[in-house]
């Protein structure tokens, strides 16, 4: 065992070189053979399209109107408690709008609106009896799994920090459905934003035109009512506006070129694969060939 490992250690880089050039048209076979069927699996494979989608979040900055407000509500005093918790805070909402473009309740309701579930999983669903050929209930199918797999496998969103716009990117088999998806999303979060801000533009007018009929401080009138007006704008911009939280700078279209598999990438890998894994194999033949020499002449000494 001894004087086989010594053997081993004396094969050099330079005797696999030359035995590498002597089986040359071997070893460029082997790896063009490898390469092109590399190449041809990546062409059986199904083709993945990217539909990608880049939003601006909008900004409400009511800061300055609010912070006066709030000077003037200091100065009457009592009425900040009483306003149950109303922000008249200006802070950005951006970061709310980019978490809700990607929210998992979101993405569920659309997979379930849409019926996704049996494109997602096609494989699995029988279209003309319209079940699932899985008979087991646990490994089915659920719109769980289909968000898992939409979060971890299909959609991608980046925030760039020095612009602050925002990239959705879908990845499917589908370049049309991709990009109605990447569309949809943004929509769908545009329209749940928007009716939420009407909702609690509505629900803040209420509960300021209470507040103003019940005190007789005119100074306080004035400062209810001034935050009434700015509710009001808010309810009207959210009414008037489609993409009230996200603007889309670049809406996605259905891409014409797979970005995956390429043919051509896997076609190199395999080669150079097969080039590596020849020198390797050349590699162990010398090693063991030295280390039988050396074994056979111990034996006849």
């Amino acid at each position: 065992m001894q004087v086989s490992q010594d053997a081993t250690q004396e094969v050099t880089f330079s005797d696999v070189l030359l035995e590498l050039w002597r089986r040359k048209w071997i070893v460029l076979l082997v790896s063009v053979l490898v390469g092109v069927a590399a190449g041809l699996v990546a062409k059986v494979l199904p083709k993945q399209y990217v539909a990608s989608i880049v939003v601006s979040p909008v900004s409400e900055d009511a800061g300055g109107k609010l912070g006066a407000i709030g000077s003037v509500l200091s100065e009457v005093g009592g009425l900040d408690s009483s306003l149950g918790g109303l922000s008249l805070g200006g802070a950005t909402q951006k970061g709310e709008y980019v978490a809700v473009l990607q929210s998992e309740a979101l993405t569920e309701d659309y997979i379930r609106s849409k019926g996704l579930l049996q494109v997602l999983y096609a494989k699995l669903w029988d279209p003309v009896a319209k079940k699932w050929t899985v008979h087991d209930v646990k490994k089915q199918p659920t719109v769980w799994k289909a968000n898992r797999t939409f979060k971890k496998y299909i959609r991608t969103v980046l925030t760039d920090n020095h612009t602050g716009l925002v990239t959705m990117s879908i990845k499917w088999t589908d370049p049309v459905a991709a990009a109605t998806w990447a569309n949809d999303l943004v929509k769908l979060t545009n329209d749940y934003l928007r009716k939420k801000a009407i909702d609690e533009a509505e629900r803040s007018i209420a509960y300021l035109s209470e507040q103003a009929s019940r005190t007789d401080v005119v100074g306080v009138k004035q400062a209810i009512f001034s935050i009434l007006e700015s509710e009001i704008n808010k309810e009207t911009l959210a009414r008037g506006r489609e993409e009230f939280a996200l603007r889309v700078v670049d809406p996605a279209v259905p891409p014409e070129m797979a970005t995956s598999p390429v043919a051509s990438l896997w076609a190199i890998a395999g080669l150079i694969g097969a080039l590596m894994a020849s020198t390797l194999v050349i590699y162990f033949i010398l090693a063991r060939k030295a280390g039988l020499l050396l074994g056979s002449s111990k034996v006849k000494s």
